[in-house]
């Protein structure tokens, strides 16, 4: 049902640029739906060309600030247009979804908002290849990783930011602690809810806070979909990317830029649009909060310092790989 979604939703996209000629057999490819990105664009590409990414296949959703022109000029970069509802096509997850049906069978896919960095242990001296071939090798078809808020120690839109900046340069805080974890039975996947935005935004109501597990790096067949954003699978045994023995796999963070400068006027956009949350009215106050421009250093945050900060504070594991 769900690739027969994407398959139908496909009508909905525009080619703008296609490079997927150049795609070779064992290039790591990273899929991303987009809207006004121009801002990070610079520096998420960059970061990712480093870590090995090959190709990027990004959908962009109607930008109006450049961003359609600048991804166009990029020589790596595939682009498609559409003007269609982000939410109908749940989340972006249709459009990417027939991208990866169409080009990342075999591919390691390594699927992103643009707000997001993936880091892993070893990720400065051990590029993506490295891992992938890890992974293959302890027959481990998907890595998962936990999103982490990074903010800054005032307001929210306090600095300044242009593209290509380093957004850890200004965003240098993160909550290490007050996670839940759950594995949903169902799916088979992990539940974790927690850091900066539960304990900001979803204080009383803490079970209806953003989810922060993800499985972004997945060894693609065609038989593959998300079931909802890259949080969950099918088949539910991609799901299984923690280890039931009392071990841990291989794993990552996501560094969440979400709280640059530029947020509070970004957030009133969104919150018009209501093109992001199944119920709008759940995250009316979010918004609100955001429009507000809060802080959210408190005694409780922790200065990011690096991965093995993160791997001591048990947010990611090598797993083994050494």
């Amino acid at each position: 049902m769900l690739l027969a979604r994407a398959f139908r939703r496909r009508r909905e996209l525009t080619l703008i640029a296609d490079r997927t000629g150049g795609i070779a057999k064992d290039d790591i490819l990273c899929l991303m739906t987009i809207r006004n990105e121009a801002l990070r664009l610079p520096f998420v590409l960059e970061h990712h060309r480093r870590l090995g990414v090959r190709q990027f296949l990004i959908v962009d959703n109607d930008s109006t600030d450049g961003s359609r022109e600048l991804l166009a000029d990029q020589p790596d970069v595939s682009l498609w247009h559409t003007a269609a509802s982000y939410k109908a096509s749940r989340f972006g997850m249709d459009w990417l979804t027939w991208l990866m049906l169409r080009h990342g069978h075999g591919h390691w896919c390594l699927t992103l908002d643009a707000d997001e960095i993936l880091i892993y242990p070893h990720w400065q001296t051990r590029p993506l290849p490295a891992l992938t071939n890890w992974l293959d090798r302890q027959g481990q078809p998907a890595l998962g990783a936990l999103t982490v808020d990074l903010y800054p120690e005032g307001p929210v839109s306090q600095g300044s930011y242009r593209p290509g900046d380093n957004p850890l340069d200004l965003l240098g805080w993160f909550d290490a602690g007050n996670h839940q974890v759950k594995v949903q039975p169902k799916m088979q996947n992990l539940w974790i809810q927690g850091g900066a935005r539960a304990r900001a935004f979803f204080s009383a109501t803490p079970r209806k806070a953003p989810t922060l597990n993800k499985i972004p790096l997945v060894r693609w067949h065609w038989r593959y979909a998300y079931v909802n954003s890259t949080h969950s699978l099918l088949p539910p045994r991609l799901n299984r990317v923690y280890a039931t023995d009392g071990g841990m796999l291989t794993s990552g963070v996501l560094l969440h830029t979400k709280f640059l400068p530029g947020i509070v006027d970004r957030s009133r956009e969104e919150k018009a649009r209501g093109e992001h949350f199944a119920d709008g009215a759940q995250y009316a106050s979010y918004y609100d909060r955001l429009t507000a421009d809060p802080v959210l250093h408190s005694p409780a945050s922790t200065r990011y310092t690096g991965w093995r900060q993160l791997e001591a504070l048990g947010l990611m594991s090598r797993g083994g790989w050494v």
